[in-house]
């Protein structure tokens, strides 16, 4: 009947674990009462007796595992009994918990919501069928060839059939290509979408299926091959409503027939993540028609990047090299080698990588890969102060019921199963914290979204948890709760059995008071790093904001369009400039109109390597780069970037006179070093022999076209319509269509949006506004990483200040309680009122003292790590120190405020009977 008796009792033990562990102390208890009056009996104090008693049993917790393992129970069972208990704990303390749940909630869903945006941004794979099987040729952040010319693409594709596919796509970003699309028989304006040109097999190598249609195939990568495009899923609904028409219908792609001969799959983005992912897909071939310039048969233009599948068993390193000797020859035809000094040497230099492209074309990658990382270190120390916050509330707690662990320890009950009982209250308490935080993480997550890309209407970065966002988060519950559990855990498993036995309630708690004191000091130096950071971002991000840009920004509008959309030829280009100028100053409002291949600020930079007459060639290794524009003669005036010596660009800079450029200070300063009158010199673009095409008539300003965190950088401007005497001309061609059209206006002018795109509609209806905004919003659009940031450190910041207060503010109220006694000694031997609060008041400014001689130096050295992402402010800033040092004494003395006062009232009377 023995196992009758065991398979009941392990039914009773799986269903009320609890119950059994009740019966077996009752049993125990029985037991030990009965040794207990034994020992008595011997002549035994009481005391003695009963330890006698307990000690012969073993312990409590031995008796009870043997008993579990004579009726046959598993660990898990006792596991399920132990996560009762603390379920039941919990329950019988809301105020510690729900405080506990926030706390948790807020750490865990800071960095939740961090790792998803990471996860988003750096981490996601293209949704494509193994992903894991793509291989990027080239890397932009290890250097060496990253881009290629159609001709290197070609010699790899036919030389490599280590390659299942080797596709190509443009390597400039799809958001700045924009094609003027309608439906052709439709009553629609033209409207721009972003597009981009892949190869023939792109989709192939994808490995996926149209979700309408059929996809791009090899054939319609040919020259003369009909005009087709693959319209993306999120176009297709966003602008036809999923109308099946759309397949097999024509449409018109700057000014030129093109059919729409499928879908791509829901949720494909392209190639690369992007927050204005691609509308259109075009082939490679169609470049020369389509586009700007015809890049596809230009033998020295790199524009396009390269990613294939890579056949199972190939190796890697003997691929590269194979690939890197099949493009030496074709280096060799490249200006910037064949023309140069130490052409072998850097030739030689060149490496060529094969990298992991599951993720894509990790373009968003290197540019938010900085920012991201610091923001996880942040929100990790976030998590810090929220974990000692945790462990102090528990601590308390803890020593709270050190009266029931003395009676557990005394009954026998090893170190190590108090231990594993307070450490899976830790852990339940954490992952009910992780559920939180996920909620969190994903109201923030959207949040920082919508400040990271505030016009990205359809981006394929979600704010979603992901399941390894999820997984994530699980983990780090796990991983807190360990952390913040551990050391209440063993601070409370050393209760003395002796408090027990002696049936009395007080504790020792001078280890535990420590090690409160301790936590406190980390969470206040923690939260002072956060605070220091958190400054110094914040005054980067206010200098970025409002430095002298060399140029004004109110009541500037940038109108960005493309005339060669609209079909125009070289020739009819400048009666075309002569007619949207007048028609933009006939506009109610506007004041003045400048046009350029590209405004300040807008994201685009044309540069070139720079050859000065006179001067010897530059060395391999000698930077003669610089950046350079095309402008109308009103542009400077436009902008307001001024004029330091010489002229302006004239009207009379025509296609036909000698060739001019004005240039800025940066470019004077890198050019002619010694001192040289830069009026009049000549210069050449690239590596050509020739240094004689451009004249220098005038000098303005530095002026910040590029970058807003970068230094003012060498640059030079073109009039818009000049050819250089030796310049390739399929290349120069591009550079005649303008790309900006900058409007000065007397003030706010509402409705002028419309009245612009309705005056060039007039002109010519494909002349289509690819974008309309304010410069300063345009400035705005720059700085949004910045911004992101900076004002999530600042959040981060203020929130570990918060944690720490309360932190601080539970260990005042805790040790005011616990002095209760003292207090009232004191104040009976005479203290007064304000003699208390100065006293409770210099203990928590002591610890708080504590907290900055800690903090303020470990955030000095880290100052250093993130010097890259500041501008015009250093990492001991006196007055962001100043801030962050007066923001924590504030909070330390309004945490403190509370219980001092608290500690001031304590009845002296009753805190004597008390004792």
């Amino acid at each position: 009947m023995d196992w009758i008796r065991i398979l009941l009792s392990r039914c009773a033990a799986f269903i009320h674990p609890q119950k059994l562990d009740a019966d077996l102390d009752e049993e125990l208890l029985a037991h030990i009462e009965l040794a207990t009056e034994e020992n008595r009996m011997r002549g035994m104090p009481e005391e003695e007796a009963r330890t006698a008693a307990l000690r012969s049993f073993g312990g409590v917790t031995q008796t009870r595992e043997r008993y579990r393992a004579e009726r046959g129970l598993s660990f898990l069972e006792s596991l399920v009994g132990d996560l009762r208990y603390a379920a039941r704990q919990l329950r019988k303390h809301p105020g510690f918990t729900v405080t506990a749940l926030l706390t948790l909630g807020l750490g865990i869903g800071a960095n939740a919501a961090i790792f998803t945006l990471i996860h988003a941004t750096l981490l996601q794979d293209l949704p494509v069928p193994h992903p894991e099987e793509l291989m990027r040729a080239g890397d932009d952040h290890r250097g060496g060839i990253s881009w290629f010319s159609t001709q290197m693409y070609d010699q790899l594709r036919k030389n490599t059939p280590e390659f299942q596919e080797l596709a190509a796509m443009q390597a400039s970003s799809p958001d700045n290509s924009w094609l003027t699309l309608h439906r052709q028989g439709a009553a629609e304006l033209p409207h721009g979408e972003v597009s981009e040109w892949v190869s023939g097999n792109y989709f192939a190598m994808m490995g996926i299926t149209p979700a309408a249609g059929r996809l791009l195939q090899p054939a319609d990568d040919i020259a003369g091959a009909p005009m087709v495009a693959v319209m993306s899923d999120a176009m297709w609904q966003r602008e036809y409503a999923r109308d099946p028409t759309i397949v097999g219908s024509a449409f018109v792609i700057n000014t030129h027939p093109v059919t729409i001969v499928g879908i791509a799959p829901k949720q494909f983005y392209g190639d690369r993540i992007t927050p204005y992912p691609t509308d259109l897909f075009v082939p490679l071939a169609t470049e020369p028609l389509l586009g700007e310039s015809d890049y596809t048969h230009h033998p020295t233009m790199q524009w396009l990047y390269i990613l294939g599948r890579v056949k199972p068993g190939v190796a890697l390193v003997p691929l590269q090299a194979k690939m890197r000797a099949e493009l030496v020859p074709l280096l060799h035809q490249l200006p910037y080698y064949s023309d140069a000094p130490g052409r072998e040497e850097r030739i030689q230099r060149i490496r060529l990588s094969l990298t992991p492209g599951h993720s894509g074309i990790a373009v968003m990658a290197r540019d938010m890969a900085a920012g991201l990382h610091l923001l996880m270190w942040i929100s990790g120390f976030v998590l810090l102060i929220a974990c000692a916050n945790i462990a102090n509330l528990v601590l308390a707690r803890g020593l709270a019921r050190d009266g029931e662990i003395s009676v557990r320890v005394a009954l026998g009950a090893a170190r190590t199963r108090i231990v594993r009982q307070m450490l899976t209250e830790s852990v339940l308490l954490s992952c009910m914290g992780g559920v939180v935080g996920v909620a969190i993480a994903y109201l923030v997550s959207a949040m920082m979204l919508r400040l990271a890309f505030p016009h990205a209407e359809f981006s394929p970065i979600r704010a979603t948890p992901s399941p390894q966002v999820l997984g994530f988060a699980f983990g780090v519950s796990l991983l807190t709760g360990l952390l913040f559990g551990m050391a209440p855990a063993w601070a409370t498993s050393h209760a003395q059995p002796a408090h027990a036995l002696r049936r009395s309630n007080r504790t020792s708690s001078g280890h535990a008071s420590l090690l409160q004191r301790s936590l406190v000091v980390l969470q206040t130096g923690l939260s002072v790093i956060l605070l220091i950071g958190a400054g110094l971002l914040a005054r980067s991000l206010i200098n970025l904001q409002h430095q002298n840009f060399g140029f004004e920004v109110e009541h500037r509008v940038v109108v960005r369009l493309n005339a060669q959309n609209a079909g125009y030829t070289t020739e009819q280009l400048q009666p075309l400039y002569d007619r949207m100028r007048a028609r933009m100053l006939s506009l109610p409002g506007v004041t003045k109109a400048g046009m350029a291949l590209y405004a300040p600020l807008d994201g685009d930079d044309w540069g070139s390597d720079v050859v000065v007459e006179g001067q010897p060639q530059p060395g391999p290794n000698e930077n003669v780069r610089s950046s350079w524009d095309r402008v109308s003669p009103e542009l400077f005036d436009a902008i307001g970037q001024h004029l330091v010596r010489g002229r302006n660009i004239l009207a009379t800079d025509t296609a036909h006179s000698p060739g001019v450029a004005v240039v800025n200070r940066a470019f004077v300063k890198r050019f002619f070093p010694r001192g040289e009158d830069p009026i009049g010199q000549r210069f050449g673009m690239g590596a050509r022999k020739s240094a004689a095409d451009w004249q220098i008539v005038g000098v303005v300003e530095n002026a910040k076209y590029q970058y807003p965190n970068e230094e003012q950088q060498p640059m030079f401007f073109l009039p818009l319509l000049q050819r250089a005497k030796s310049d390739d001309e399929s290349m120069e061609v591009s550079t005649f269509y303008i790309g900006s059209i900058i409007l000065v206006t007397a003030g706010p002018t509402p409705g002028l949006e419309h009245q612009v795109r309705q005056a060039l509609g007039e002109i010519n209806p494909n002349l289509n506004v690819n974008n309309y905004e304010t410069l300063e919003a345009q400035i705005s659009d720059r700085l949004n990483q910045e911004k992101l940031v900076a004002r999530l450190t600042l959040l981060f910041g203020l929130l570990a200040l918060a944690l720490a207060s309360v932190g601080l503010y539970g260990l005042t109220a805790y040790t005011v309680a616990q002095r209760g006694s003292e207090i009232g000694i004191r104040m009976a031997l005479g203290a007064e009122r304000g003699d208390i609060v100065r006293m409770v008041l210099q203990g928590a400014m002591l610890q708080a003292g504590l907290g900055l001689l800690i903090g303020v130096p470990v955030a000095l050295l880290c100052g250093r790590y993130m010097q890259s992402q500041l501008f015009e402010v250093t990492r001991g800033d006196p007055e962001v120190l100043t801030a962050a040092i007066a923001a924590l004494a504030l909070a330390a003395c309004a945490a403190a405020i509370l219980p001092a006062k608290r500690a001031a009232t304590i009845d002296a009377a009753k805190a004597l009977r008390s004792e």
